[in-house]
């Protein structure tokens, strides 16, 4: 693919994926505010369930996907990159903000009550980046009390990682944000699968599909960032 025509798709990729967000993501907010909930569910979720744990869990697991972004920002020049990290931390903090709204006003903490771990809601997830056979779904196995190095959640970059992107500059900070983000965004995709399946709420199951969606666009679109610079994806 040209360079000229990798900028094309990028732009579009990137913009297709905010707005496909933004449009499940307003979907939600208005169904939220209409009480939309399925017949016999009650509307306000248990600490414990799939709902409060996927909007604690992910606004956790967006919050690096926008500290990624801003890292890669300050150390490269590249505009594709720059304009990809851009869509991806304004499309994670607005849904973040949901997710931690959600929380709000179920009156539910917004960090998993004691005794609780991260991924409980999914007992069938591990942390780090071991997603072989996964496929953004399955396959997961769990991996409970583990230190990871911080990365509590599937597709989580360690803090050794986030140091080394801090450290690094221009092609080869480029090379692992993408790496660093494809695997943040497989475990994101995992994630959000889990809640489509599993969480009562309506408005947050379509949220969940919209991650979906979006994520497996951009997962796309960083394999062909990552060709065009002589790599690919670590799995």
């Amino acid at each position: 693919m040209s360079a000229s025509a990798l900028t094309r798709r990028t732009r579009w990729v990137a913009g297709s994926a905010v707005t496909l967000a933004l449009l499940f993501a307003g979907a939600a907010t208005v169904a939220s505010a209409r009480g939309d909930a399925a017949p016999a569910q009650p509307r306000t979720p248990a600490s414990g369930s799939a709902d409060a744990g996927f909007a604690r869990d992910m606004a956790v697991h967006h919050q690096q996907a926008v500290e990624m972004s801003f890292i890669v920002r300050d150390v490269t020049r590249d505009e594709e990159v720059r304009r990809l990290a851009y869509d991806i931390a304004n499309t994670q903090a607005n849904q973040r903000g949901m997710l931690l709204g959600w929380l709000d006003l179920w009156n539910l903490p917004k960090t998993a009550p004691d005794g609780q771990s991260p991924m409980s809601w999914m007992p069938d997830a591990h942390t780090g980046h071991d997603m072989a056979g996964m496929d953004g779904m399955d396959g997961m196995s769990g991996m409970e009390g583990m230190d990871h190095d911080g990365a509590l959640m599937p597709g989580m970059a360690t803090r050794t990682e986030l140091d080394a992107l801090r450290e690094a500059r221009g092609e080869k900070a480029e090379i692992l944000f993408l790496q660093l983000m494809t695997d943040h965004h497989k475990g994101g995709v995992a994630m959000a699968h889990g809640c489509a399946e599993r969480c009562a709420v309506p408005a947050e199951k379509r949220l969940a599909e919209g991650m979906v969606a979006a994520q497996r666009s951009e997962l796309d679109l960083m394999a062909d960032m990552l060709a065009a610079r002589g790599s690919a994806p670590r799995s």
